[in-house]
């Protein structure tokens, strides 16, 4: 499974069930570019236990100002549909994977 992409329209039919990353960006963060390739092996090694979704911030300014979003990337875990972490900055692979177990098992 790849990385999924939402908009303001699709993001809550992205969050409402299982257990979702997601991934706030846009194309001119350096920091959003570091994390992409980090987030893609994410998606590879949890399928089937964990979503990965991303926002471009570029577009979703409405669902951006509703989160209060003010740094990127920022990274929400939603379980079920609620907002269970949240990070600001860039992400090891191994923190990723640690704030995934903690609501994977």
């Amino acid at each position: 499974m790849s990385v999924l992409h939402a908009t303001e329209e699709t993001f809550s039919a992205e969050v409402e069930t299982g257990v979702v990353l997601v991934d706030f960006w846009a194309e001119w963060c350096g920091p959003c570019k570091m994390i992409a390739p980090i987030l893609d092996e994410i998606a590879t090694e949890y399928k089937g236990k964990v979503k990965v979704v991303k926002v471009d911030i570029e577009r979703a300014r409405e669902l951006i100002n509703a989160l209060g979003i003010m740094s990127i990337p920022t990274l929400y875990l939603y379980v079920d549909g609620e907002k269970k972490e949240e990070t600001v900055g860039f992400q090891t692979k191994d923190s990723l994977a640690a704030l995934i177990q903690k609501h994977t098992g």
